[in-house]
Order: C-alpha cells, then structure tokens, then sequence
C-alpha cells in the first residue's frame, strides 16, 4: 500500500488533543468537530466514561434529543479513545489504523470517523463488556470461538505488514537498525509480528543500571530461543503460519452483543470434523486493536486462553484441556466453514498441541510489556508486580516446574 493511499493518511485528522486534567472541555471540543450540529443541542450531549482499560481513555458520547429512542441514541453515539501516555512506545498507531480500517471494511470493527492528536473516534457497538468470569460461559466462549475463527481465516495480513528481506539482501545504504534486527530474528517472515514486536519492546527497556542491562540481555537471549524454537510453527491443516492475531482478546476487548444473531447459527457448518451437535452461542465483536499483528494463530489462541484468569491471573480458573479442545474445535469449524474447506480430527489435535506449546508465551510478551509500563505509565496500576507475575509465569513454564497454572492447564473436566 502506498503512503498516498494509507488509510491513516485518507481518514479525517482534527488537530487537537484529549487532556485528560481537562476531560469533558477537551472530549466535547473534539466531539463537536466532528459533529458540528451537535452544539446546537450541547445541553442534551453526555459523557460516559468507561474504566474496563489499564492503558487509555475510553469515553461514549450520546445526544439524548427528546423523542428519540435508546436504540436511536446509541445508533449515533461516539466513542473517544484517548491513547496513554507514552503508549507510541509500544504501539504503532499507523498500522493500528489500518488494521482498524481494514476490519471495518470487513464488517468486523466499527466505522472509522476520524483520528485526533493523540486518539480516535468511532461508531459505538452496542452490547455489554465482558468481565473474565464471562469468558468461562459457554456461549460466550463459543462465540469467541466462531468469531476468532473468522478473523483468522478471512483477514488479509499484507495490509498490516511486508516480507521482511534476509539479511544478506539489505544494502549498507538502505540498512535501519530496526529492520536490520527484524530480518536476523524472523527473516523472509512478514514483519511486523509478534515476534519483531517483543524485540522491540526488548530493545527498547532501559539500560541504565547494570541490573537493567544485564536483564534486557537475557530478555533477548529468550526471545531468540523462543523464535527458534517456535518461529516455524504451521498452520493447522496447510493454512498460512501466520494470521491477522488481535494479540489483546482479554475480557474487556469482548463485547457481547444485545441480541442473539442468525449468523451465529451460519457460522456453524457441515464443514465439521466433529460430531458433537452445535451448542448456542453468543454474538460477540472484538474490540481495540492496537496489538493486532500477524502471529501464528496458537499464539492468539494461548493468548486468550491466559485472560480467563484476568488482571489478577487467576490460574484456578483457566480452561482445562478438555474446555480448551471444545473452544477448539469450535474454532475449527469457523474458521473452515469461511475458507471453505473441512477439517480433520487429526487438525484438531494438531491445534490443541500447538496451543499446549505456546501457553508460555503470552507470559513472556506481557511481561515484558509490563516492565515497559513501569517506566512509563502514569496510570495508576502495579505494572512492576505484574510482570513479574507474568515472566514467571514463562520461565516456570521453560523450566518444567509444576505449578498451579500447569495443573490446571493438564486437567481434565470432571
């Protein structure tokens, strides 16, 4: 894609900032921008301010015009999402909006209507936010199922990325560090991905204490064994190794919609492997992309299989191995029905043992995430304890050690 024709570049951009010391003066200015004909109704304008996120601002604006219903009020509220402080850090927001783009173009997000100095606005979904005990309901965890199915198996991820040359291919001329420690971790791979991701979030930790450096160096020492390791994994039954990953599915990004859907029921299909009946599933949408990158769908997988336990990593409450192949094999069956092929058994088994492989993973990811929140975040959340509640997660894992989270992680249903 060009830069002339980036949807970054095309989508409308209002020069002004969110200040959070100044929220409603700041939000209702931008608000208004976009929706000039709002002032003249501004007493009937409110701000709803939701606290499911750890890193921005996430604010819904409604005009409550006499006459008009619920339904008609939520049809043309506003969402305001106001990044965090220093989150360009870790977050390319450029490629968070094409892929933001690229999901509303397949019905997947909602429109677009205009970026800001240091956020966006776009259509509200109507529907209820997930908590992490809402995750572990069965319909809920179907309908993620389906609908994760579908993103990997209909999104496009050149639209987000490019092939990364080898290193032998870069000029002396045209050589970028950045590009240049892409192409030695994952070279001929699309890049960016979630494994040039952690690199840079590695790369950029601090190194002004001996401590911090030697730190950052087994950090990378690890990301290296790891991409070795499972830089390589397949796609399950000939489908790409990497897919359009949200890489962020906790509960707060999952919205359940207000009613049942009829496509909930298409999604199913005799494309099956399985023999089990289809079971009732919620409607549900993805939210908040800014992590979205392309990743071996385990990794995504994995990934939200970790956030059934929440901020608190609740390990007494992850799926068992029998919850994750029914999640599984529901995935299974969306994801063939949109590629229009079928699955085996033995892909679903295959799934399950690439998930089982990963499940370290997204402890290593967000942990080193974490650390960089430390630094950075003025928002009030223990990022220092949580990384290393989440590193140790990983290095418990690489090292075999039999914890609370690997039994429940090998248990049965009963």
């Amino acid at each position: 894609m060009s830069k002339a024709q980036s949807p970054y570049d095309t989508l409308r951009h209002i020069p002004q900032y969110y200040d959070n010391a100044d929220s409603d003066n700041s939000a209702l200015n931008l608000i208004f921008t976009l929706r000039p004909e709002w002032r003249e109704s501004k007493d009937t304008v409110k701000l709803i301010r939701f606290t499911d996120g750890i890193t921005n601002t996430l604010l819904k604006a409604v005009n409550n015009l006499p006459g008009h219903s619920e339904t008609e009020i939520d049809e043309d509220a506003i969402l305001l999402r106001a990044y965090g402080a220093h989150t360009d850090v870790l977050i390319d927001r450029e490629k968070e909006t094409r892929s933001h783009s690229l999901l509303a173009r397949h019905g997947l997000a909602p429109t677009l209507h205009a970026r800001f100095e240091n956020g966006l606005l776009y259509k509200f979904i109507a529907g209820s936010v997930c908590a992490p005990a809402d995750l572990r309901r069965p319909e809920v965890w179907r309908g993620v199922a389906q609908r994760l199915g579908e993103w990997h198996a209909t999104l496009p991820i050149s639209s987000i990325s490019s092939t990364c040359p080898a290193p032998s291919q870069l000029s002396p001329h045209t050589q970028r560090a950045s590009l240049v420690d892409m192409a030695q971790l994952t070279p001929g791979k699309p890049v960016p991905n979630v494994w040039t991701t952690m690199q840079k979030w590695i790369l950029a930790l601090p190194t002004s204490t001996t401590a911090q450096s030697n730190r950052r160096g087994q950090l990378m020492q690890e990301l290296e064994s790891l991409t070795e390791v499972l830089g390589d994994t397949p796609g399950v039954g000939g489908a790409n190794a990497f897919v359009f990953a949200h890489c962020d599915l906790l509960s707060g990004n999952v919205i359940i919609e207000p009613s049942p859907s009829s496509a909930s029921a298409s999604r199913r299909s005799s494309a099956s492997g399985g023999s089990e009946e289809p079971e009732p599933a919620a409607t549900v949408s993805f939210i908040d992309y800014e992590y979205a990158t392309p990743a071996p769908a385990s990794f995504d997988l994995a990934n939200h299989f970790a956030e059934w336990g929440g901020f608190d990593c609740d390990y007494s409450v992850l799926p068992t191995r029998t919850t994750r192949r029914r999640f599984l094999r529901e995935y299974l069956r969306s994801f063939s029905a949109h590629q229009n092929r079928t699955y085996k058994d033995a892909d679903l088994d295959e799934l399950c043992d690439q998930v089982d492989r990963f499940r370290g993973v997204p402890g290593f990811y967000w942990g080193i995430w974490a650390l960089i929140q430390a630094q950075l975040s003025l928002i009030d959340f223990p990022y220092a304890k949580y990384a290393e509640v989440r590193l140790g997660e990983y290095f418990a894992w690489k090292e075999e050690q039999v914890t609370e989270r690997e039994k429940r992680w090998a248990q049965e249903d009963e």
